[in-house]
């Protein structure tokens, strides 16, 4: 509980979990509620911060911060709701997934890694331009490139409708139309902006990494994993 001040045990308990508290109220007249090891059937009974509180036998105390993982596949979108299309928290089995945000968003029809918490100070550091976070993508093009756009782009390039060019930005052509592009800011569509601004076009565009946390090469699209201690720690 995030609550130092005692709480009604249903409000705690809704706080931690995914049960609304008419769920919470019928566990403890069922008798699967406990804490501190004894059964409480009333839901109305007040709780501390330091009480152990378990249901079904598993504790429930709201663990530290989480940081996950994820592999996106086309067709999600990085919201934490949305009316037509499936969310990447839909794919997290997770408790309190609500309290869940997105450090990094990527677009319906861009895919890999996409880094979720609860941290909000963390996430800030991954999205606010002060920290210069570098994001790499890898990016399959409509038509080739030749190395003259590698000189533009570490430059900065002109976006349609802003008054800056974006700030250096480091380019490396793979093969004809497929290329490597790390940035360090995060303009709106900007990816597909910069190339756009090329007179090209991005037909695939795949997140390879933040920072120094690299997506994991055995998570399928779709899965997620959480963070190591080191990959948490890369983002200060």
């Amino acid at each position: 509980m995030a609550d130092s001040k005692p709480l009604r045990l249903d409000k705690a308990i809704s706080q931690v979990t995914d049960l609304s508290r008419a769920e919470v109220k019928r566990a403890a007249r069922q008798e699967r509620i406990t804490v501190n090891g004894m059964a409480v059937t009333d839901p109305s009974s007040k709780v501390c911060e330091t009480d152990e509180l378990c249901l079904d036998g598993e504790p429930l105390n709201e663990a530290g911060p989480r940081y996950f993982m994820l592999n996106k596949p086309l067709g999600y979108v990085c919201a934490t709701k949305d009316g037509e299309h499936p969310t990447v928290l839909d794919l997290l089995d997770e408790p309190n997934k609500h309290k869940l945000h997105i450090a990094g968003r990527l677009d319906i029809d861009t895919t890999g890694l996409v880094l979720v918490t609860d941290d909000g100070q963390w996430s800030h550091r991954i999205t606010s331009p002060r920290h210069h976070c570098e994001k790499t993508y890898y990016a399959h093009l409509a038509d080739p490139l030749d190395d003259s756009a590698i000189d533009k782009f570490k430059k900065g390039v002109w976006l349609n409708n802003e008054k800056k060019r974006t700030k250096p930005a480091k380019l490396e052509i793979l093969y004809r139309n497929e290329v490597r592009i790390t940035i360090s800011e995060g303009r709106y569509h900007q990816v597909k902006r910069m190339f756009a601004a090329l007179g090209n076009r991005v037909l695939e565009l795949h997140r390879e990494s933040i920072g120094t946390i690299t997506l994991d090469e055995d998570l399928p699209e779709g899965m997620y994993r959480p963070l190591s201690e080191a990959e948490i720690a890369s983002i200060a």
